[in-house]
């Protein structure tokens, strides 16, 4: 009975288009008043609060306000311009730079909306040149960002690390192979794309052009150096990481490249702060509906039924897929997590799905869901970012959406592919 007032009070919100916060904190606080009435007040706010209060969580606001220095700076431009000197001279390069630059600039941010407004301004002019149909372009921008979400230091991998106990660090190892099949699941469209239409093939850049290109990104370089290379060296934290990046970003952009000027740095501090209390007012908002969702006890009625029709994990697995497909179109990534993890994921363990392995399904899942019409994040960023209509977005899609199903089918029924290097690295 709780779960049916949730879900129909929710769906009921979000079909009349009220925020997320109001469509996560209005269930959970009729349900405190209809079945938990002799709940103290007290007791509500120490959920909401309780869900914000832990120290993995300080690294999201570092790692967008780098995701935002960079983007806004050189280092952004550099990573993508390092990667084009070496993919441009084949047919459709500029495509392949879009996938390798959206790589790169994940690596260093964990943010797919910032790797979609940084990419798009870079390569959607250069692909028009090349001679790509604009639809797939601006598909192929949108898509290529998912792979940030994969990526470490992915803010998304950090959110479900903090809700569900698991490594972060693990996390972190365990998205690298499945971001790089779906880079490569990209690769092939562009490839195919190239060839179908004659797009043209750049001019090839020296070895002399590449290594200057190098040169000039190292700054850049050093950024992934100092988050995978101080978090698995053991000497920085996640959160430390986070941080470092932080200081390191800002002492790049006005020390080295110059390009950071007080003024700008106020305005990125700003746009930062803002998404970052977004986050966080729907982590508080999620915390509180987790605690009744526990206290109603139904991961195990989800169980229970589970046992009941003799479903194994193959199947808890295609339904956890279809769930999170379905939700993605609807809601944004962040409260996919929050609604949907608490429930699942204790039924997860109970079947023994590895919580690293669960953590990489979901967190893919949230990356179809952002370029998944009608509410894909990544679509709406697209469009503002390079003033294209939202409907020719979509309309170029619908191949990306394919090859992220094949990679979802990989990553959830061959663990390995997720589990073996983090396994291999931290034992």
């Amino acid at each position: 009975m709780l779960l049916l007032v949730v879900a129909v009070t929710a769906v009921a919100m979000l079909v009349l288009g009220f925020e997320m916060l109001l469509v996560l904190g209005v269930p959970a606080l009729m349900v405190k008043e209809f079945f938990y009435g002799s709940l103290p007040d007290p007791v509500i706010v120490q959920k909401i609060v309780g869900g914000i209060n832990h120290s993995t969580l300080l690294a999201i606001p570092f790692f967008i306000l780098a995701a935002e220095l960079m983007g806004d700076g050189q280092i952004a431009r550099r990573l993508t311009s390092t990667a084009d000197a070496f993919l441009r001279h084949f047919r459709g390069g500029s495509g392949y730079t879009a996938i390798g630059g959206s790589l790169a600039f994940g690596s260093v941010s964990g943010s797919a909306p910032a790797t979609v407004a940084a990419m798009g301004r870079m390569v959607f002019p250069e692909m028009q040149k090349a001679g790509f149909k604009d639809k797939f372009s601006l598909g192929l921008i949108a898509s290529s960002a998912e792979t940030s979400l994969l990526l470490p230091p992915s803010i998304t991998f950090i959110i479900y690390g903090w809700m569900t106990g698991t490594s972060v660090a693990r996390l972190f190892l365990a998205g690298i192979v499945p971001g790089l099949v779906l880079a490569l699941s990209f690769a092939l469209l562009v490839w195919w794309e190239a060839r179908k239409h004659g797009v043209a093939r750049g001019e090839k850049a020296s070895w002399r052009e590449r290594l200057q290109s190098i040169s000039r990104a190292k700054w850049a370089l050093g950024m992934p150096v100092i988050i995978l290379g101080g978090i698995y060296t053991g000497y920085f934290t996640p959160t430390e990481a986070a941080a470092a990046s932080v200081v390191y970003a800002i002492f790049v952009e006005s020390v080295i490249f110059r390009t950071l000027t007080l003024k700008k740095l106020f305005a990125i501090t700003e746009r930062a702060a803002l998404s970052t209390a977004i986050i966080f007012i729907l982590l508080a908002l999620g915390g509180l509906l987790s605690y009744f969702v526990t206290l109603a006890q139904v991961p195990q009625a989800i169980l229970t039924f589970i046992s009941y029709i003799d479903a194994g994990p193959f199947v808890f697995l295609i339904v956890i897929n279809v769930i999170f497909l379905v939700f993605g179109m609807f809601v944004d990534p962040n409260s996919a997590l929050l609604i949907l993890v608490p429930p699942l994921y204790p039924v997860a363990m109970a079947l023994g799905i590895d919580p690293v392995h669960f953590g990489v399904i979901v967190t893919l899942n949230i990356t179809v869901g952002m370029i998944t019409p009608p509410f894909g994040l990544d679509l709406f960023v697209a469009s503002s970012t390079l003033s294209k209509p939202v409907m020719l977005i979509i309309s170029g899609i619908g191949p990306f959406i394919v090859a992220n199903l094949a990679t979802l089918m990989i990553i959830t029924y061959i663990p390995p592919v997720s589990t073996f290097l983090p396994n291999l690295v931290m034992g």
